[in-house]
C-alpha cells in the first residue's frame, strides 16, 4: 500500500492496468506462500491429530522465514529484481506442492520456514518494481491495486481450499491444489512482469545514516504488539469457525470473507481516511480490530465469526499501512531505517503471538482465551499510541494532504 488514493477514475483505471501483474504475484507469494496455511489447518487439525501448540509452531516457522527474508534483504538488498522474483514466486508454488511429500512437524516447519523466506524476497521485489514512475498521478492508485493483491490471494486461497473441502478433500489435496495455484498466478504474472522495465534498485546514500526521532522505539514496539495480536485469528480464524459449525461448506466461508475485506480495504479506505493523521487511523483500525476478535472470544456464534473475519481482515492492511507511513513520516531523512525496524518488530511479533498462543494452550487457555488477551493487549496498545510523540520537526506534516499524499513529498514503497 501507499499513500491515500484520491486519483480520477481514468487514472485508477490506466493503474490498474499497469498494476494488475504486481497484485498476482503478491496473491501468489502473500495469499499462498504466507497464508496458505490458515485454511488448510482445519484438516490436517484433524487428519494428523495435531494440537493447537503443534498449529502455533508451524504458523511461527512461517513467519520466521519471513523475518529472515526481510532480514537478508536488508543485509544484501536485490540486484536483479527480475531474476529474484521469479526464482522466489517459484520457490513458493514449489514448496507449497511439497508439504504433502513429507511427514511429521520437523519436516512441516522446515518448508514452511523457507516458503516465509521466498515469500519475503518476492513481496521485496514487487514493493521495488514500480509500474509507475515516483510522482505520477497513478502511482496511488496502482499501489492500490497491488496490494490488494494480498487480500485477493488470501480470498482465492480459502475459495479453493472451500470448495475442495465441501467434496471431502484432504489436506494433502489442499496443498498440491494451493500449490498448482501458486504456479499458475506467477505464470500469468512472471509473463507481464517480463515485459515492463525492472528498475535498477537505488544505491546506498553515501551520507552518513541520519538519526531517527526518539519515540521511534515505541512506535515500533507498538507494530510489533500489532504482530503479536492480529496474526492469532489471521491463522486459526478457520479453526474456530469450525468449532462451531463443523460443516465445510459453512466454516470454510470465514477466511475468503478475511481475504476480500483486506483486498477491498486496500481499495477504499485511503479514500475515507483521506485528511487524517496516520497514527489516529492506526488506532482507530486497531481498535476496531480488537473489537472483532473480542466479538469471537464471548460470542460462540458463526455470526461472531463473520464479524471478526470482516473487522480483522478490513483492518490489517490498513493498520499496516498507517503505521508505515506514521514512522517513516515522523523519521525524516531516517525513513529507510524506520521502515526496517517497524517490519522487523512486526515480523518478530507474529513470530511470537502464535508462540504465546501455544504457551497459553498449556495452562489451560483455549482459543476464547486467546482471542481475548490478544484482544486486550491491541486495545491497550491503541490507546498508548496516542502519547507517543515521534516528530523532532514535523509537527503539521503527519496529516495526510489534500491530494492523499504526506505535505512532504513522500515516494517511498514500504514492505509489509
Amino acid at each position: 500500500m501507499s499513500t491515500p488514493v484520491t486519483s480520477p477514475a481514468p487514472h485508477f483505471r490506466g493503474a490498474a492496468a499497469l498494476a494488475w501483474p504486481a497484485a498476482l504475484a503478491l496473491a501468489a507469494a502473500m495469499g499462498i506462500g504466507r497464508f496458505a496455511f490458515t485454511p488448510v489447518w482445519p484438516s490436517m487439525a484433524q487428519e494428523a491429530g495435531l494440537s493447537l501448540a503443534q498449529g502455533g509452531w508451524l504458523a511461527s516457522a512461517n513467519y520466521a522465514g519471513y523475518l529472515l527474508g526481510a532480514l537478508a534483504a536488508v543485509a544484501w538488498p536485490v540486484r536483479r529484481l527480475r531474476g529474484t522474483l521469479a526464482a522466489s514466486l517459484l520457490a513458493v508454488a514449489l514448496l507449497t506442492l511439497a508439504m504433502p511429500l513429507w511427514q511429521g512437524m520437523a519436516a512441516w516447519c522446515a518448508l514452511r520456514l523457507a516458503a516465509g523466506y521466498a515469500s519475503a524476497s518476492a513481496f521485496i521485489c514487487v514493493a521495488a518494481w514500480r509500474p509507475v514512475p515516483a510522482g505520477d498521478p497513478r502511482e496511488a492508485g496502482a499501489s492500490a491495486v497491488a496490494y490488494a493483491g494480498v487480500g485477493a490471494g488470501i480470498a482465492l486461497t480459502g475459495l479453493a481450499c472451500l470448495a475442495l473441502a465441501t467434496r471431502g478433500a484432504r489436506a494433502d489435496t489442499l496443498w498440491i491444489s494451493l500449490g498448482g495455484l501458486a504456479l499458475a498466478l506467477s505464470a500469468a504474472a512472471w509473463a507481464a512482469l517480463r515485459r515492463q522495465p525492472a528498475p535498477v534498485p537505488p544505491r546506498a546514500a553515501e551520507a552518513p545514516p541520519a538519526g531517527l526521532p526518539p519515540g521511534m522505539p515505541r512506535l515500533a514496539l507498538h507494530y510489533g504488539i500489532f504482530g503479536v495480536g492480529y496474526i492469532v485469528p489471521a491463522t486459526f480464524l478457520p479453526a474456530m469457525a469450525k468449532e462451531i459449525i463443523p460443516d465445510p461448506a459453512v466454516f470454510g466461508w470465514a477466511w475468503p470473507l478475511f481475504g476480500l475485506a483486506a483486498a477491498a480495504s486496500c481499495l477504499l479506505v485511503p479514500r475515507l481516511a483521506r485528511g487524517r493523521d496516520d497514527r489516529r487511523v492506526w488506532r482507530g483500525a486497531q481498535a476496531l480490530m480488537a473489537l472483532g476478535m473480542l466479538a469471537v472470544a464471548v460470542w460462540h456464534h458463526i455470526a461472531a465469526v463473520i464479524l471478526a473475519a470482516l473487522l480483522v481482515g478490513g483492518t490489517f492492511m490498513v493498520i499496516t499501512q498507517a503505521g508505515m507511513l506514521a514512522a517513516r513520516r515522523g523519521a525524516g531523512a531516517a525513513a529507510p531505517r524506520a521502515a526496517a525496524i517497524m517490519t522487523a518488530a512486526f515480523a518478530a511479533g507474529q513470530i511470537l503471538g502464535p508462540l504465546l498462543a501455544s504457551w497459553a494452550t498449556r495452562w489451560g487457555a483455549g482459543l476464547p482465551q486467546v482471542l481475548a488477551g490478544s484482544a486486550a493487549l491491541l486495545a491497550l496498545s491503541a490507546w498508548r499510541l496516542g502519547k507517543i510523540t515521534t516528530d523532532r520537526r514535523d509537527a503539521g506534516h503527519n496529516a495526510i494532504g489534500p491530494q492523499g499524499c504526506s505535505t512532504r513529498k513522500q515516494k517511498e514503497e514500504f514492505p509489509a
